[in-house]
């Protein structure tokens, strides 16, 4: 991938940042901070705000995806799953809808995009669309490692932004969506899918859940377009017994034994899922959300966020 300088800002100072031999340098005398590049990767993190160190990524340490043996990973790709998302695709098709309706060349910001997201192989797929991957880890299409506290990208430069998964793995989520909120343009889309009921799944990366006003009110900035569940109860419940089952062991060998028999036992409590998002009682016992929104100059009122409960009760 071209890097696309075009949009890239200094993520310390927000100014222009030009090529400079391997690295990229920011063009402002009062910063002139460097950016280095790894595997052809710039690594564009403000240290100063920011759990992460440019030496880590140069030296490649793992932070949130971690490697396996292959036999793990072999064993892994073929036992049943117990997570599924049964709106990402739908609503993925959603926003590529509206984005080519624009009848202009678009452009969309991934955040967390090192490995592809549920649904997202859609929009990865069209040619009439640039998708920029970032992420705060080595994966295999990361094009960018930042940290969504400080986007390396000046305003107004995307058409759409694509967070999933990724808004409870951040230390200051309200922070991480007015960053996404700045580098929309005016009329500019947000598609985040974010868990409520989920065990911790990224270690000492993880550390927010929201429910479904919780989540509303994270994007009150922007004008809904849609929202509702990505993953239901049935996925709750399985996640929550998988981690049940695990919390009896505290070796590594005998957690992931446990890990496999919830998967092999209780895969099936997913499909339920599919009928249950329909469902309004669900809105209080889901996996996860979705938020589609349009930036917008009003702002939702607390009044109006918690007039708009549609749970069981």
């Amino acid at each position: 991938m071209s890097l696309p300088l075009d949009v890239l800002d200094c993520p310390i100072c927000g100014q222009a940042l030009i090529h400079q031999d391997d690295t990229l340098a920011c063009e402002s005398p009062t910063c002139g901070h460097v950016y280095p590049t790894s595997r052809g990767v710039p690594i564009l993190i403000n240290e100063a705000n920011s759990i992460f160190d440019i030496s880590g990524f140069e030296a490649d340490e793992e932070t949130f995806f971690r490697s396996h043996h292959p036999l793990h990973e072999w064993i892994s790709e073929h036992l049943p799953d117990l997570s599924c998302n049964v709106s990402a695709k739908r609503n993925l098709a959603t926003l590529a809808a509206l984005l080519k309706a624009r009848n202009r060349p678009v452009r969309v910001l991934v955040i967390g995009g090192g490995v592809v997201g549920a649904g997202l192989d859609q929009l990865l797929g069209d040619t009439s669309i640039e998708v920029i991957e970032t992420d705060a880890s080595w994966g295999p299409r990361t094009q960018i490692i930042c940290d969504a506290h400080n986007l390396p990208f000046r305003g107004d430069a995307f058409d759409a932004v694509i967070v999933q998964a990724v808004l409870e793995h951040v230390l200051d989520p309200q922070c991480c969506v007015e960053e996404i909120y700045r580098v929309l343009r005016r009329d500019g889309l947000v598609y985040a899918d974010t868990p409520f009921i989920q065990q911790v799944h990224g270690r000492q990366f993880d550390f927010t859940r929201f429910t479904r006003l919780g989540h509303r009110r994270l994007f009150r900035h922007f004008e809904e377009v849609e929202s509702g569940v990505t993953c239901g109860p049935g996925m709750a419940l399985a996640w929550t017994a998988r981690y049940f089952m695990m919390s009896f062991f505290q070796s590594k060998q005998l957690r992931s034994a446990a890990s496999l028999a919830a998967r092999c036992s209780l895969f099936w409590l997913k499909y339920f899922d599919y009928y249950l998002v329909r469902q309004k009682a669900s809105l209080d016992a889901a996996s996860a959300f979705f938020f589609i929104g349009r930036k917008s100059k009003s702002i939702l009122s607390d009044r109006d966020l918690i007039a708009d409960y549609q749970g069981g009760f």
